[in-house]
């Protein structure tokens, strides 16, 4: 595994670099304005000793004559070394030096670049980088005795400071900020860092990232719809099953009002109290909302909101009290009759009445028949409805359902609801009339023998059968040999219903002759030739 750093390093490491980058840029900056401020001034000294120069009539009257530098070279040299300037130069006119440090420059042509607006009788200063270095030069035109005409320019020139001698000049007070800076900023990290550990239960980022990347993770899995919001009613969390039900996309400026507009949900929310299952409508659906307030440390932080669609909620219900079952079968032996009627209808049309007649005494005779037996035999209605929806179904498929002449049911088992048997015979009976589709000999039996007492269900068919190997699987949720989605729950339903009831449940597979599954809930009473 990759070893992490810690946040109390990371803190301490940042600090430092900040701490050292601040006071390298501000020592920095506080260097460059001194500099800044030592030319102002260095300025300011060279222009007031060359308006000096200027002013002196020895200066003045031998600038630009022949032999003027041996009585301006001696003047030039004495204010030099008393003002502790590092050069003065005097120009004639055609820029021929008069005076200079090293005598032996005198007479040569001036060439600093820098000195062409002097020859227009302005005053001004400049840096540039001389013969002896950078320096600040200040340039003061020279005018004769009389003031109006120019005869030469005076340069006094005076070496500015280095970068690296104010480094060194003021390296301490550098050092001692610079150690001072990380002291401060190291015990301060150390307090951040130790308070935000606290605030995080002693958590590092990657651990609280991995935390919230599981959060989301389970939250979008889920089969309901998750809303998170905080106290003021604005949403911090919707999972995509949230947004699919409401026909919303969550973006991190939403607020439950926007949600659900003219409802009870926004106000509830406000009163911090818990709700279950109570019924919203919008989008033209049907929804169940449980609201859970969320508590820190007694403080009322939000609201974890549930939505849950009512529709599936009452077809789970369907599918185990086996309703839909029953008027998917009932619906089948509607449309079973529709076509006996039709086929009937028609041959009255064609004039044969007599076969009409001996359709519909069949038919009837063979409904009547069967319903006699169910009266006679099944004490209990919603299971003899049960049976005949499945055998107007089965009779639809091209499959005979029989019920054996043994059959009877005096009493639901005590322990059973009407529900649980709907559930067992309706699921039993699918499975086998699904399992003869494709097969050559479409039959079913059912026997149902059943007190207060016992009951024993047997279920036979000729379909496929079950493959080798495969019986127990087939009892396992989800598990289907249709490979369709939402199939294999009744055989997992079914037996979770007989084991609570201490009951038993087999199955004898004839190979791909066909199915035989029983079930046994108290002691098995006889049973008489099944055929």
């Amino acid at each position: 595994m990759k070893k992490r750093i810690k946040l109390r390093t990371k803190i301490l490491i940042l600090s430092s670099i900040l701490v050292c980058s601040s006071v390298l840029v501000s020592g920095w900056m506080m260097l460059i304005s001194i500099s800044d401020s030592f030319e102002e001034e260095i300025g300011e000294r060279a222009i007031a000793i060359a308006r000096t120069l200027t002013q002196l009539d020895d200066i003045i009257i031998n600038v630009g004559q022949e032999g003027g530098e041996e009585y301006i070279q001696p003047i030039a040299e004495r204010i030099r070394l008393s003002t502790n300037v590092d050069y003065i130069v005097i120009l004639d006119m055609n820029r021929i030096r008069y005076s200079h440090p090293s005598e032996t420059r005198i007479g040569e042509v001036f060439e600093g670049g820098d000195e062409i607006a002097a020859y227009s009788e302005h005053e001004y200063t400049s840096k540039a980088l001389g013969e002896l270095g950078y320096a600040i030069r200040a340039f003061v035109p020279i005018m004769d005795e009389a003031g109006t005409h120019q005869v030469g320019v005076a340069v006094v020139g005076i070496l500015s400071p280095t970068f690296q001698s104010l480094v060194k000049d003021y390296q301490s007070d550098l050092l001692v900020s610079l150690v001072w800076g990380l002291l401060i900023g190291i015990g301060g990290s150390w307090f951040l860092a130790t308070n935000v550990k606290k605030q995080t239960y002693q958590l590092e980022p990657y651990e609280i990232g991995r935390l919230f990347e599981e959060r989301q993770t389970i939250m979008q899995t889920l089969d309901t719809g998750i809303i998170v919001t905080d106290d003021k009613g604005k949403i911090s969390f919707m999972n995509k099953l949230a947004e699919e039900y409401t026909g919303y996309t969550f973006s991190g400026q939403m607020y439950i009002s926007e949600v659900f507009t003219r409802s009870w949900i926004t106000e509830q929310l406000l009163e911090s109290e818990k709700v279950i299952n109570k019924p919203v409508s919008f989008n033209k659906t049907m929804y169940l909302v449980s609201i859970y307030p969320i508590f820190v440390k007694k403080d009322f932080m939000g609201s974890l909101i549930i939505l849950k669609n009512r529709s599936e909620i009452h077809q789970l219900g369907e599918e185990l009290t086996g309703v839909k079952s029953l008027v998917s079968a009932l619906r089948a032996q509607n449309h079973e009759y529709m076509n006996k009627l039709h086929s009937i209808a028609g041959l009255i049309q064609l004039d044969r009445t007599d076969e009409a007649l001996e359709l519909l005494i069949e038919e009837t005779s063979d409904e009547e028949n069967m319903i006699q037996f169910l009266r006679d035999r099944i004490d209990h209605y919603p299971i003899s409805g049960l049976i005949l929806g499945k055998r107007a179904r089965a009779k639809e498929m091209g499959v005979h359902l029989w019920i054996h002449e043994d059959s009877y049911l005096n009493r639901v088992v005590e322990g059973f609801s009407s529900g649980d048997l709907i559930t067992l015979i309706g699921n039993l009976l699918d499975n086998a009339i699904e399992s003869c589709e494709d097969a050559v000999l479409k039959e079913v039996s059912c026997l149902i023998q059943g007190g207060n007492n016992s009951l024993y269900i047997m279920v036979e068919d000729s379909g496929k059968g079950i493959p080798t190997g495969e019986s127990e699987l087939v009892f396992q949720e989800g598990y289907s040999s249709k490979a369709k989605e939402g199939r294999g729950f009744g055989l997992a339903l079914i037996k979770s219903i007989v084991e609570a009831n201490q009951g038993e449940i087999s199955i004898t597979s004839k190979g791909t002759n066909g199915t035989i599954m029983e079930i046994i809930v108290g002691q098995k009473i006889g049973v008489g030739d099944d055929g």
